[in-house]
């Protein structure tokens, strides 16, 4: 790299199409930027993102003009690396590189003020190059990578990440918080828009996730504590205690008829029941037991070594932990459905015969409640007319909902209709909606010949109200918006389309690894274009729902990133971390100890010798907690100095 002397700094300025040159008038941007002091090069490009836009840079940096690189252009999110990259090839170390946003802090937030445009991106471009007069030469980290990934979740998402990466010889270690795998696509009986039976796709995977000698299958397991970097993550598991031993049980559930506890069956969402000690559902992969000790009265009956020969019941169970060392973690921890009852004007909880989607998908299904023949909960009849409501808790811009659309709703309620209008053709169904959003390969043809070969009626309208006769039937006042008509229609059953919402556990993991969320819940992805399985914590992946609604074939696509994603790190052995990280002037810290108690990623350190902070760079984020908690004013982060935000503050107070 080369030496660093006075700053020559050059400065580059992108029109980004039309997206800034549209708003403000790029040549009295350079005839300003010129005339700063230590700007030696003002160069101007339609999409300097472009090879022709870096290769302006790399010229200039080899020819020896410039020292220090400001591009004036989009978000540093989307092409900070870009640009680092450019002047890491020219010779120049990247770290004496700043971007200046015009785009979004400009030019986007000043549409119809072209002259406040301009002034606000003269105040960028002046903080950027001031910032870049002080800039030091940083040297990256490496650290070595562990070839093994952590996999949290055993849904559809976890289970293809882990397959594809144990197939190519990682060590994979998934955790599943319930006793099997398989998530909610266990709970479905078709796939729209194929039909296919969901078990039959579903439990061919669970089986090969078993068998796989790569992969170590933790079920009715959380993980706890999560402490390291990219590479280097050490995980603390919690196995929960199954009270039968899950090598000694072989599933043949003659445990089961002695068994006096009947409780409430959580997989049919409590339309049926189950024993103290169950299996989730009949394919369910483990296939050995597990007592739920909340409902289990201890009688014993199921230890008597007549009823259990392999003897495997352990009333003395506890749990345990588990530690292990992972180079990289895909969150695969799926969604939860949105729940109705707070929508008081549907009647869901007050009204038997108005049910959930999820609740109708397992009564339609062949090992559910009803064995695949659907009947009212009132009194288990057949309904002769049954209405779905879409948008339920999604496009709600009041109190008690969702804004987001939760994609896979219309769907369902199209695939549901189909399905129950196959088992009883002369049944009439009705579909409530807003907008059918039928996105799909192969969606819109499904939703089509739903309407014209099973005569699905489709009304667009929001339901206002629900109420309820005395035979139990539910009557929906609406209106259709196309024929601007109000409607009041009598139906025996009112299925509710629910949407998708993160799974209750997501803040948890959250927390444990630092992940941020997008203003609907659902984790962030580092970028929404360019990297959308990526997190902006380095090593740490995010897949299927976790990430935002979606369909199957889009939550296994994007598990296949996930694991491509994971796995590309793995290979290289090493890896190069940003050296951003907090130092300590020693000769100003007190060893008051705030800094420690402080620090998120337990980065710092006591030395007890000289009885002051000791920061660990390859455990430091750089995140700068530490930095306004010590009164001794000792620490400092590099690439973000005091020196160097005065630089700025300076610069926009003597303007």
């Amino acid at each position: 790299m080369m030496e660093i002397s006075t700053s020559k700094i050059g400065v580059y300025i992108c029109h980004c199409g039309s997206n800034i040159s549209g708003i403000i008038n790029i040549d009295q941007l350079k005839e300003f930027t010129s005339k700063i002091s230590d700007v030696v090069i003002v160069k101007d490009h339609k999409f300097m993102c472009s090879d022709k836009g870096q290769k302006l840079i790399k010229n200039d940096i080899e020819s020896g003009l410039i020292n220090r690189v400001v591009v004036a252009a989009c978000s540093p999110r989307m092409h900070e690396f870009t640009f680092r990259i450019v002047c890491e090839d020219g010779g120049l170390n990247p770290f004496l590189f700043e971007q200046a946003n015009i785009r979004e802090h400009a030019s986007w937030v000043n549409l119809h003020d072209p002259i406040g445009a301009f002034e606000v991106a003269k105040d960028h471009i002046n903080m950027a190059i001031a910032k870049a007069k002080e800039l030091k030469p940083l040297k990256k980290l490496k650290v070595n990578v562990e070839p093994s990934c952590l996999i949290i979740g055993g849904g559809i998402a976890g289970m293809n990440a882990a397959l594809d990466l144990a197939n190519e010889g990682y060590q994979v270690y998934l955790v599943e918080k319930n006793p099997t795998i398989g998530g909610h696509m266990a709970q479905l009986d078709k796939t729209f828009p194929t039909m296919d039976c969901s078990a039959c796709i579903l439990s061919p995977r669970m089986v090969d996730i078993a068998r796989n000698k790569n992969i170590t299958l933790l079920t009715y397991s959380e993980v706890v504590d999560v402490k390291g970097i990219v590479g280097n993550f050490n995980i603390k598991i919690m196995k929960k205690p199954h009270y039968v031993d899950q090598i000694k049980c072989t599933g043949c559930g003659s445990c089961l008829d002695p068994c006096p506890v009947v409780c409430r069956n959580e997989f049919d969402l409590g339309m049926t029941s189950r024993k103290a000690i169950y299996i989730p559902f009949p394919q369910a992969v483990p296939e050995q037991y597990t007592i739920d000790m909340d409902k289990c009265i201890k009688c014993g009956i199921c230890a008597d070594p007549k009823v259990c020969e392999p003897e495997a019941i352990k009333f003395e169970d506890k749990s345990e932990f588990l530690e292990i060392k992972v180079g990289t973690i895909i969150v695969a921890t799926g969604w939860d459905l949105y729940d109705p009852t707070e929508l008081k004007q549907y009647g869901y909880g007050r009204f038997p015969n108005v049910i959930s989607s999820l609740q109708m998908e397992r009564l339609l299904s062949s090992f559910g409640p009803l064995l695949g023949n659907p009947a009212r909960p009132s009194d288990l009849k057949l309904p002769q007319n049954v209405a779905f409501l879409q948008c339920v808790g999604s496009r709600y811009y009041r109190e008690g909902g969702n804004q987001y659309c939760s994609r896979v709703c219309c769907m369902y309620a199209t695939k549901q209709a189909r399905q129950y209008k196959e088992k009883h053709p002369n049944t009439e169904v009705y579909i409530f909606y807003i907008d059918i959003r039928a996105f799909g390969k192969g969606y819109e043809e499904f939703y089509e010949s739903t309407q014209r070969e099973y005569g699905i009626r489709y009304i667009r309208g929001r339901i206002a109200e629900v109420l309820e006769d005395k035979e139990k039937n539910i009557i929906i006042r609406s209106e259709d918006t196309l024929s601007q008509q109000l409607i009041e229609l009598k139906v025996n059953m009112l299925v509710l389309s629910c949407g998708l919402e993160p799974n209750i556990d997501s803040a948890k993991i959250g927390s444990l690894l630092s992940l941020q969320k997008s203003s609907d819940g659902f984790f962030m992805e580092a970028h929404p274009k360019l990297r959308p399985i990526d997190t902006l914590t380095e090593g740490v992946f995010i897949a299927g729902v976790a990430q935002g609604p979606k369909d199957i074939p889009d939550t296994v696509a994007q598990a296949k990133g996930a694991a491509s994603g994971a796995s590309s790190l793995m290979r290289k052995g090493e890896i190069e971390i940003e050296p951003y990280y907090a130092i300590i002037t020693e000769h100003l810290c007190s060893g008051c100890k705030i800094c420690q108690s402080l620090c998120p990623y337990g980065a710092i350190d006591f030395n007890e010798y000289k009885k002051i902070a000791k920061i660990n760079p390859i455990l430091c984020k750089g995140c700068g907690t530490c930095i306004p908690a010590c009164p001794s004013d000792a620490i400092e982060q590099n690439h973000f100095t005091s020196y160097q935000l005065n630089s700025i503050i300076n610069i926009l107070k003597n303007k």
